[in-house]
C-alpha cells in the first residue's frame, strides 16, 4: 500500500523577496525548491488561476500564445517551461544553459512584480485549465475510480511539489498519465509513478495493471532521460 508523500521533499532553499505591485501595496514573493534541480517553485501570494486544484502547462514558448504572463517568463534567458498552479508558477530552466538560478531568479521577479502591478490577464479566456479527471456520468466506472484517486489522493500532493499529472486514459489495465511541470524532467519521476501511483491505484482498483507515462513532442529530451534511469534501475534490480 502507498503512504506518505509521493515525492522526497528536500529540505532546500525557501527565499523570500519584498516587491511593491503599486505604491502603499507590497508584494511578497516567495521561491521554494522543487525534487527537480531544474525547476524552481515562485509563489506570488495572490491566485494565479481561479479554479482549486486546475493547472496550465507552457511546455514551450509557442504553448504560450494564450498567456501573456507565460510569454514574458519565456523571454528570460535561460527559461525552458512555465507551469502554472492555482497560487503558484514553476520555472524550469534549460539543463544545459550556462545561466543559473541566481541569475534568472531576479529577472522571474521583475517580470512578476511588473505584471501583477499592470492588472493584465494571466490567461485569455480561450485557455482552459486540465480538467482530465472530470467524472462523466455515463463513463467507464474503473476511469471513474482512476480519476477520483488522481484527483483526492495524488494530484494535490504532486502540486505541492510545482507539478502535475494529468490522466490521457485507461486500455487493457494500463493507466496512461502525463507529467508536468517540476515533474516532466525530475530524476525521481519513474520512482513517483512506479512506487507511489501505480501502487496506490492498484491496491484500490484491481483492474489496473500498469502506470505508463506519456510523451509528446515536446518531451523528446526528457524521454531520453527517463529511459537511460530506467534501464538503471533495472540492472540495480
Amino acid at each position: 500500500m502507498f503512504s506518505g508523500r509521493l515525492f522526497r521533499m528536500t529540505q532546500g532553499l525557501m527565499s523570500r523577496r519584498w516587491f511593491s505591485a503599486e505604491p502603499g501595496t507590497p508584494m511578497y514573493i516567495r521561491t521554494q525548491e522543487t525534487p527537480n534541480p531544474q525547476s524552481l517553485k515562485f509563489l506570488p501570494g495572490v491566485r494565479v488561476l481561479e479554479t482549486a486544484g486546475s493547472t496550465l502547462d507552457f511546455p514551450t514558448p509557442s504553448a504560450a500564445y494564450c498567456s501573456p504572463l507565460a510569454k514574458l517568463l519565456f523571454r528570460v534567458d535561460g527559461v525552458k517551461g512555465v507551469f502554472f498552479g492555482q497560487d503558484f508558477i514553476t520555472i524550469t530552466k534549460e539543463e544545459d544553459s550556462e545561466v543559473e538560478w541566481k541569475v534568472i531568479k531576479p529577472e522571474v521577479y521583475a517580470t512578476l512584480m511588473d505584471f501583477f502591478a499592470s492588472g493584465l490577464p494571466i490567461v485569455n479566456e480561450d485557455a482552459k485549465p486540465h480538467s482530465d479527471t472530470e467524472i462523466h456520468e455515463d463513463g467507464d466506472d474503473t476511469v471513474a475510480m482512476i480519476k477520483e484517486l488522481l484527483d483526492s489522493r495524488i494530484r494535490p500532493t504532486v502540486q505541492e511539489d510545482g507539478g502535475d499529472i494529468i490522466f490521457m486514459g485507461f486500455e487493457d489495465g494500463i493507466v496512461k498519465l502525463k507529467m508536468q511541470g517540476s515533474c516532466t524532467s525530475c530524476p525521481s519521476s519513474i520512482v513517483t509513478l512506479k512506487n507511489g501511483v501505480q501502487n496506490m491505484l492498484q491496491f484500490y482498483i484491481p483492474e489496473v495493471i500498469e502506470v505508463e507515462q506519456i510523451f509528446d513532442e515536446a518531451d523528446k529530451a526528457s524521454d531520453q532521460v527517463f529511459k537511460k534511469l530506467n534501464d538503471k534501475l533495472k540492472g540495480e534490480d
